[in-house]
């Protein structure tokens, strides 16, 4: 299992890092001089190229013949050689069309998945600085082996998994792994032990996929190919994708289908062969029946309604790239959603200048405008945002002239930066850093423009400043000064003592202003959110606070691999907020929730999230993420906001209503005929109806019902997800279907004793006295079904089903009683007839409507 895997490799790679530099290098055999040239080349063919395959590519034939294997497809198939051996030419064109469009489709999403490894591929296609005999050379990265000892230096992709020996302000951008943007600083480990972190937040650990932003490192690799991190999110990211739940829920109705077909089949087949002693009839009879029977319009329904779903989704600036992922949309009662970019903007905001006391100060701003603006080294995100707010702000600062003396760049061990300008007649040095490191160097404090001793006491006050922005899901960098350290014009690091604390920088990716209303939508509607994220902790929970989410509970990464799959059953109802989170524990946790009987939305952007987006039921992405992570998305967003999700949740819960309107209805109904027929051959000295009759009347309902994707729905049945649910269907056909029956059997006694229709010379009479009212009856109780309120004065019909309701009735009228009767054996009725139809029909409707809000009672559902 999945989780299994990943847990595993995660702890081996912890194991690996907690060795001593000597332990390791027995481990793998190796030296910091290398491996030897053969040594390499016998590793090679023992592990394989240093290449990520997602999965064997399937052949064109092999896609072809999965599409074909779809239950839903076989069942279509299957109703197309029944028609044609009934004559039904223009079903088995219909039905035939339908499997080549199924077909079509699927074959054409498959084959672009098997396209999608490449992708990643292309990643990660590069050369690497590998030492062996001693001698450094650079070699294609699919050479690389476990063993190899690597060179890093700014821009190089890491090749593989990797521990690093030794390195030089080493920053890494780890957001194919973990999400997100800002640098990760990298270096050998200090720390005894940290057996409670994940691997990827090991600071001597690198990985593939992963690339250097700025520095200089030696690292040995431990894991090449698909045991690394980033082959687990290949493989998982361009598998096929698994059953959704709309997959599921039209193989259980398939089965269903299936299952009355082969039970009342041979029962009418044998029933009619024995009674009336014409075999051959009975057989074409009895198929007519199963035929009737199956809705063989569903697929054209279901793609009908699918389709109109995506059109109205393409207005709303949402593409659908997998039309069932609408109603998987409708189903979803939770939603997993990365932090990074989708509740919040992606960017580093500047949104605090304090100084060391709490209170907004002017100079902080100003120094760390000139720290910021004048290093010539790489200017990370909060560098950046530092200038802009600046530039924002239009703030001018307090020198007529700054020339540029010296600077000292940033570093890893120092965590610090200085830069030294000439700002009136003063030589002024500025230095920026992390908050620990600078305590380290400031003897003195300015406050209100007075400078002090930094004393114990202002020590404390500032520590736990700087612990509520930390709360506050701040990055904070101090800001200190030094005036005149040295008239020469080179400083040294020697220089940075004595320093003059003035301040506080506070860092935030903000929330976004329109995701808390977006998420409120979305828990009004029945969805409850969970976030997964790679960052920490204290930031997530800050940002759920900003959009309205209320943190139940908090799951670490490294919480996960603790857990067996059935304890994090019980966690995940509990939870929502998931943090530090590598790729593979993000889709492990979709894979729990969907167990546990949920249909799983996920929405992200990265690479990262690409295993993620692919395991869910609807995988949701930007039009501006990788081409990986598109591939893996079932749903894309042209904008990337949450608010486009209600429309999106309401639209699939549309579709699936009104899909759900045609099974029950059509099953219902066609149950209600078969066992009206059922009852007729054991009595009748003739067939209630020829197979012909039984066959039009069953295309002309069905072709009313291609309009019911247009049809309204009630308000109060969109409040609340929608699932799939096989017993409720059952029981509503079964528990439905035969109040329908009992107005047919009234019919035959009608037209048995009253209008006489009681010979075999009349069965013709009788026949066509039965198809109107049973065209008129299916055709009008679709308006009662069609919703749990009361028909045509609290809820109607859309007007394409009230005409495509009146049209079916027209033709019916007009096959029966015009001179086109003879075509299909219908015989004149006399007009005692049609006040008997009247009230029968009526009779039904008014019965039909009692039994419906009865059953809603009963039972407390309905569609």
């Amino acid at each position: 299992m999945m989780n299994k895997k990943t847990l595993t490799k995660d702890v081996e790679l912890k194991k690996l890092a907690l060795l001593s530099e000597r332990e390791l290098l027995m481990h793998l055999r190796t030296s910091k001089a290398g491996l030897s040239e053969k040594d390499a080349a016998k590793r090679l063919e023992e592990f394989g190229p240093n290449q990520v395959n997602a999965q064997k590519p399937r052949g064109i034939l092999r896609i072809l013949f999965d599409a074909v294997k779809d239950p839903f497809v076989l069942v279509l198939v299957l109703l197309m050689i029944v028609s044609g051996l009934t004559g039904d030419l223009e079903a088995v064109f219909v039905m035939g069309g339908m499997v080549l469009a199924s077909v079509a489709i699927t074959f054409i999403q498959e084959y672009r998945s098997e396209k999608a490894s490449f992708a990643l591929k292309e990643m990660i296609e590069n050369t690497a600085t590998v030492t062996r005999n001693g001698k450094s050379r650079e070699i294609p990265m699919d050479e690389v082996v476990p063993g190899d000892v690597i060179t890093l230096g700014t821009g190089d992709m890491i090749p593989a998994d990797a521990l690093l020996l030794w390195t030089k302000d080493l920053f890494v951008n780890q957001s194919s792994l973990t999400g997100e943007s800002l640098p990760v600083e990298k270096g050998v480990r200090k720390e005894a032990d940290q057996e409670e972190l994940s691997a990827v937040d090991f600071p001597d650990l690198v990985f593939m996929g992963t690339d250097v932003l700025s520095g200089q490192g030696q690292a040995i690799i431990l894991k090449t190919g698909q045991n690394t991190f980033f082959g687990d999110i290949a493989h998982n990211a361009t598998q096929k994708r698994e059953a959704t739940a709309f997959d599921i829920g039209l193989k259980k109705v398939s089965k269903l289908l299936l299952g009355m077909v082969f039970v009342l089949f041979p029962v009418v087949f044998l029933l009619n062969g024995f009674t009336k002693g014409d075999w051959s009839s009975a057989f074409f009879f009895a198929i007519a029946v199963a035929v009737g029977l199956t809705p063989e319009m569903l697929p054209m329904i279901v793609t009908s309604n699918l389709a109109k779903g995506a059109l109205n989704l393409a207005k709303h600036q949402v593409i659908v790239k997998e039309l069932p992922a609408i109603q998987n949309l409708g189903a979803m009662d939770i939603l997993c959603t990365d932090k990074t970019g989708t509740i919040t903007e992606d960017r580093v905001v500047l949104v605090e200048h304090l100084n060391p006391l709490g209170e907004v100060d002017q100079k902080v701003l100003d120094m760390a405008f000139l720290n910021s603006n004048y290093q010539t080294g790489w200017k990370n995100l909060m560098d950046v945002a530092v200038m802009e707010y600046y530039e924002a702000q239009k703030c001018q600062l307090p020198y007529e002239e700054v020339v540029k003396i010296d600077e000292l760049p940033f570093d890893f061990s120092r965590r610090r930066l200085s830069v030294v300008v000439k700002a009136g007649e003063h030589q002024l040095m500025i230095t920026k850093g992390a908050v620990e490191e600078m305590a380290d160097v400031c003897q003195y404090v300015e406050i209100n423009g007075q400078v002090q001793p930094l004393t114990q006491e202002l020590r404390d006050k500032m520590s736990q400043l700087n612990k509520k922005l930390n709360e506050q899901g701040m990055r904070v960098l101090a800001v200190a000064t030094k005036y005149d350290a040295h008239t020469d014009a080179t400083y040294t690091v020697a220089d940075e003592n004595n320093l003059i604390l003035i301040g506080y920088m506070g860092f935030l990716d903000p929330a976004k202003a329109s995701a808390a209303s977006a998420l409120a939508a979305l828990k009004e509607h029945g969805v409850s959110v969970k976030v997964l994220t790679g960052d920490n902790a204290l930031v997530a929970k800050k940002v759920c606070g900003d959009v309205g989410i209320e943190v139940n509970g908090v799951l670490l990464g490294s919480d996960l691999e603790e857990l067996s799959d059935e304890a994090l059953s019980q966690r995940v109802e509990e939870v929502n907020l998931y943090a530090k989170l590598n790729p593979m524990q993000k889709a492990r946790l979709i894979g729990v929730m969907q167990e546990k009987g949920h249909t799983v939305g996920f929405m992200g952007d990265g690479i990262n999230d690409a295993p993620a987006l692919r395991k869910a039921d609807v995988g949701i992405s930007v039009d501006t993420a990788a081409d990986i992570t598109k591939d893996a998305s079932s749903i894309i967003l042209l904008e990337k906001s949450l608010q486009v999700l209600e429309t999106g949740v309401l639209e699939g819960r549309k579709v699936f209503l009104n899909m759900m309107k045609y099974i029950k209805i059509t099953l219902s109904s066609n149950f209600g005929n078969v066992f009206s027929i059922l009852v007729a051959s054991a009595f009748l000295p003739f067939l209630p109806m020829i197979s012909l009759q039984l066959l039009v009347q069953n295309l002309i309902y069905d072709f009313a019902q291609l309009t019911i994707p247009w049809d309204n729905v009630d308000h109060e049945e969109l409040q609340q997800p929608v699932s799939w649910e096989i017993r409720d269907i059952f029981r509503f056909t079964v528990a439905i279907g035969p109040v329908s029956s009992v107005f047919d059997i009234l019919t035959y006694l009608v037209m048995w004793f009253v209008i006489g229709a009681n010979t075999v010379a009349q069965a013709s009479l009788f026949q066509t006295g039965w198809f109107l009212v049973g065209l008129t009856t299916q055709t009008l109780v679709v308006h009662l079904i069609r919703t749990r309120k009361l028909s045509f004065v609290q809820s109607h019909a859309s007007w394409p089903v009230l005409l495509a309701s009146l049209g079916a009735l027209g033709v019916g009228f007009i096959l029966a009683l015009t001179p086109i009767r003879q075509v299909f054996d219908f015989a004149v009725l006399p007009q005692a007839y049609f006040g008997w139809f009247f009230v029968i029909v009526l009779g039904y409707l008014v019965t039909m409507e009692g039994v419906k809000h009865l059953y809603i009672r009963r039972t407390g559902s309905w569609l």
